[in-house]
């Protein structure tokens, strides 16, 4: 009898950006705005077969205790004109770029999309977020932020108005669209044909129940911080029941993790790297910011391989800006962590590198082949984002030894299939819409 075929892994790399998981003082570490960086991660990546190429965004320099963030200094560019640029480099490999919904306007940001899935021939994908800080929203015209509740109401008529315009072309040319919602009243002549995927593949970030049915209403592929494979397989169940639920094919959404790969020779020195790369991340400079985040309050007279300081009695300030709070209840967080580092009788730094780093999968290239293996078949995940500790370079090892034996395992293509991002990940050659999702939408007839 012969066995069902497995499970495809799909895989994306991403060049994280400004966080203390990447080590830019690293030996050959690259600059975060030089396009070189850009260029080798997703070549490099293409050659790997990944599915796509990832960026995160950045709407505004981040400040702590009213200081440019030290990792801040080299700015951070813009998405999409680096994706267009990456396009001109690459063949296959898809290219997704974050933009909020919160700070975008629909008929802007959908013609950017529409213009990179053209120039990389169907090849484009939006990562949806939704921004809720008053201090990036400063840089905006209508400034401030939006309450919690109208953030994803307002996503998702984003959503419905941009799939409105990537629609509104017929074999005539563009037709007259008139959108009128609680958040968009436009109407026009939208500018650019529907690309080679028609609609672009739509990924979704969020963690809330809200955002996870923003996600299933909305998304292709949900973007998930539950990279352990058993918070994986609960969050990828949870999103699947909730995809049924909305009366939608839980085989159409994909789950896909962003996860960290530390890779030795042995398993003895897998463990030996991983402990290295997470003392070199957190510095005892970061520590101590870190540990501020939590806290509220100025720590920098304490000693960063010192004893943990005792929490404060009250929530403090937010010292930083521009990021987002680490925890949901930071005072609560503070007294938990520092119960445990008196426990375990850890110093400022040992408790930050415990709580703040993450390595999901340690071993060798085999080991690691294996178990990325066993998530895929066990519904952990449906693929992972990785991203090297060290840009550009973190991950040619794992394209160099893994990527040989995922294939030999057959669950990593060894060719590229089809020309879009969207057949590629196996999601067809139209995007799942919900009934009555354009209904605000009016195209002249």
């Amino acid at each position: 009898m012969s066995q069902p075929a497995k499970r495809r892994l799909r895989l994306a790399a991403g060049v994280p950006g400004v966080n203390h998981w990447t080590v830019w003082g690293a030996p050959g570490a690259g600059s975060q705005i030089d396009f070189s960086t850009f260029e080798h991660v997703a070549r490099t990546a293409e050659r790997g077969f990944f599915d796509y190429f990832f960026l995160a965004e950045g709407l505004r320099v981040r400040e702590h205790k009213g200081r440019l963030h030290e990792l801040d200094v080299a700015g951070r560019p813009d998405n999409f004109s680096v994706l267009a640029a990456v396009a001109a480099v690459t063949e296959h490999i898809g290219l997704v770029g974050t933009a909020s919904a919160t700070f975008n306007e629909p008929y802007d940001l959908a013609r950017r999309i529409a213009s990179l899935d053209h120039l990389s021939g169907g090849r484009a994908g939006w990562n949806i977020v939704t921004s809720s800080d008053a201090f990036t929203g400063a840089n905006f015209r209508r400034g401030g932020y939006l309450d919690y509740p109208d953030r994803y109401r307002r996503a998702a008529e984003f959503v419905e108005l941009s799939r409105a315009l990537w629609d509104s072309w017929d074999a005539d040319g563009p037709q007259h669209y008139r959108f009128d919602g609680e958040f968009f009243d436009t109407e026009g002549w939208f500018p650019v044909a529907p690309g080679p995927q028609g609609h672009p593949v739509l990924v979704q970030a969020g963690d809330s129940g809200d955002g996870r049915d923003f996600a299933v209403t909305t998304a292709d592929v949900v973007f998930s911080r539950h990279g352990e494979p058993e918070a994986g397989r609960a969050f990828r169940s949870d999103i699947r029941a909730r995809a049924l639920a909305a009366g939608r094919d839980p085989d159409g959404i994909l789950v896909i993790p962003a996860v960290s790969i530390v890779l030795g020779d042995t398993p003895a020195e897998a463990e030996a790297r991983a402990r290295e790369t997470q003392f070199t991340q957190v510095t005892p400079q970061t520590a101590i910011h870190l540990l501020e985040q939590i806290w509220g309050v100025d720590l920098s007279a304490h000693d960063p391989e010192g004893p943990v300081p005792t929490p404060p009695d009250s929530l403090g300030d937010q010292l930083t800006h521009g990021q987002a709070r680490r925890v949901d209840d930071p005072l609560a967080a503070a007294h938990a962590w520092h119960a445990e580092a008196v426990e375990r009788d850890w110093s400022i730094r040992e408790l930050v590198v415990a709580k703040t780093t993450r390595h999901e999968f340690i071993g060798t290239p085999s080991q690691i082949a294996e178990r990325l293996d066993d998530a895929a078949q066990t519904g952990a995940a449906d693929g992972y984002v990785l991203s090297g500790s060290v840009v550009p370079h973190g991950i040619d090892e794992f394209v160099d030894k893994v990527v040989p034996l995922l294939q030999e395992r057959g669950v990593l293509r060894t060719s590229y299939e089809h020309p879009t991002l969207r057949e590629n990940l196996g999601l067809g050659d139209r995007p799942w819409v919900r009934e009555g999702a354009l209904a605000r939408a009016e195209l002249a007839s």
